[in-house]
């Protein structure tokens, strides 16, 4: 059997008093957790969930969350999150084309759980467990789920386009926590702090499935605080992280950071985007007993298909690692044809762990694929040793006077100088270039920065066709659940400004 519930239950027979969750002060021992999953799943089935059937959660991080995780697995459903922080037309068009039987949502969230199907709201207590509904419902039997079975859909969040239902088998989900094992080191003794939304795959399988299928710790936070992370490292010795570009900078500029004994940390997997050099020699000097980890991956892959190796980090700066055990990577030109090493194309994958395709959608399932290699959408390069090289999305490269501009190159120049905490390059039109480059930066704390200094700083390091044209200041950058910067919301934005 390849439910997920089954290594939960073996868990439970061999080490029940094993503490497998800690949320809002309350630890689940793998026992209890094992009676939850029945539970939840028989309350699913009460509501008419059958194997195949598609239940949707709307809900921020909580066990509830992972009991439905679970629940929905045990019994054969489909589970499918979907972000919170969408509209109620996103959250619509998500239930709708997915065709849920059942939306279960976080009574907070009530105003955005729209859709075709019907909806359960949770309060407080059902967060804390769903069994809070279930008193008079009899526990699930275990429905077998087989390799190719579908275990998961998860929307993309759309930086090109609408929303795409990627298809995650049980196949897919138990080789990505195969490789994860490998890598990482995973075992009964991790202990893994997630801060990350549960809906997208940073927090719950990068590496979050995997550390509870070897019997070990997940301490759950409902939402991300600098402080409160730190804490939690502190007083539960969590041994392990993942965390989206955003927030390693602002625990890094938490100011309360140096009160905490964070020497129990042994890594963090960081992802998202290209790791300026700065922010992961930030982290080892915080850090002192941790690895920052950068890595590479998708929502089509069950992220992860990179990760930097132990004693490489400096040499291979710059560079997200290399391969897993079952993943392979081959950089192709638009026409589909393999490029030698050193040489920018579309980054391409191939293995087990990878999507079969998009939920109902054939045609763009098509244009994902060279044969059977996955097209990426990422620009980059291997380097002779197999070291991949993140340059760009293809929809942010920057074509001005007919040059190719990689916005991550200009960021990396710009991240140097210390009034800049974020920032994000883009192409705007321009009469004469057809492009320019305009830089939006988000500030440190207490500092300025003016165009002429940009300018002098970008001209020292930069060729003159890639120096930014304009510079703009805002308070935050819009960003997508794996800390990704939406540029196509800041395009649109500065569009419709001018």
């Amino acid at each position: 059997m390849i439910n997920l519930s089954s290594f939960i239950a073996f868990h439970a027979k061999r080490t029940p008093d094993r503490i497998a969750l800690k949320y809002r002060g309350a630890d689940v021992s793998y026992a209890k957790f094992d009676r939850r999953i029945r539970l939840a799943g028989g309350w699913l089935a009460s509501r008419g969930i059958g194997p195949g059937d598609v239940v949707a959660v709307l809900m921020k991080n909580s066990t509830a969350f992972l009991e439905l995780v679970f629940a929905a697995s045990h019994i054969g459903a489909v589970f499918l999150p979907i972000n919170f922080r969408l509209s109620s037309d996103e959250v619509a068009y998500i239930v709708g084309n997915s065709g849920a039987k059942l939306l279960i949502a976080d009574e907070e969230l009530a105003s955005t759980a729209a859709g075709s199907a019907p909806v359960t709201l949770l309060d407080e207590a059902a967060q804390m467990s769903v069994t809070h509904l279930a008193a008079d419902v009899a526990p699930a039997p275990m429905h077998v789920r087989q390799p190719r079975d579908l275990m998961r859909l998860m929307y993309t969040s759309g930086t090109t386009d609408r929303p795409k239902g990627v298809m995650l088998t049980y196949e897919n989900i138990y080789w990505k926590s195969a490789d994860q094992t490998l890598v990482l080191g995973l075992n009964a003794d991790t202990k893994l702090l997630v801060v990350g939304p549960l809906y997208h795959v940073g927090a719950l399988d990068l590496p979050g499935i995997a550390v509870l299928w070897h019997g070990g710790l997940l301490s759950i936070h409902r939402n991300f605080e600098p402080e409160h992370a730190l804490a939690a490292i502190e007083a539960e010795q969590l041994n392990a992280a993942w965390f989206a570009p955003v927030m390693t900078t602002a625990i890094l500029t938490c100011p309360s950071r140096d009160r905490y004994d964070v020497s129990s940390l042994q890594w963090a997997i960081g992802g998202g985007e290209k790791t300026p050099e700065v922010r992961i020699r930030a982290f080892s000097e915080f850090f002192k007993n941790a690895r920052y980890i950068d890595a590479y991956g998708l929502t089509e892959s069950c992220g992860g298909d990179t990760f930097m190796e132990a004693g490489r980090e400096i040499e291979k700066i710059g560079s997200t690692g290399r391969a897993i055990a079952h993943v392979e990577i081959e950089i192709r030109d638009d026409a589909g044809n393999r490029l030698a090493p050193g040489e920018n194309g579309e980054i391409c994958l191939r293995g087990p762990k990878i999507t079969h395709g998009y939920w109902k959608d054939p045609a763009k399932t098509a244009s994902a694929f060279f044969g059977d290699w996955f097209r990426t959408g990422d620009v980059g390069y291997l380097d002779k040793d197999g070291f991949l090289y993140l340059t760009d999305r293809k929809k942010d490269m920057i074509i001005s006077g007919g040059e190719n501009i990689a916005s991550s190159e200009v960021e990396r120049v710009i991240y140097e100088l210390p009034q800049v905490r974020e920032v994000a390059v883009i192409g705007m039109p321009d009469e004469r270039w057809g492009e320019m480059p305009v830089a939006i930066v988000v500030l440190a704390e207490g500092a300025a920065l003016a165009m002429p200094d940009l300018t002098e700083h970008c001209r020292g390091k930069l060729g003159g066709f890639k120096v930014p044209r304009q510079l703009i200041i805002r308070d935050s950058l819009p960003r997508n659940p794996s800390g990704k910067v939406l540029k196509r919301v800041l395009r649109a934005e500065l569009e419709a400004t001018t």
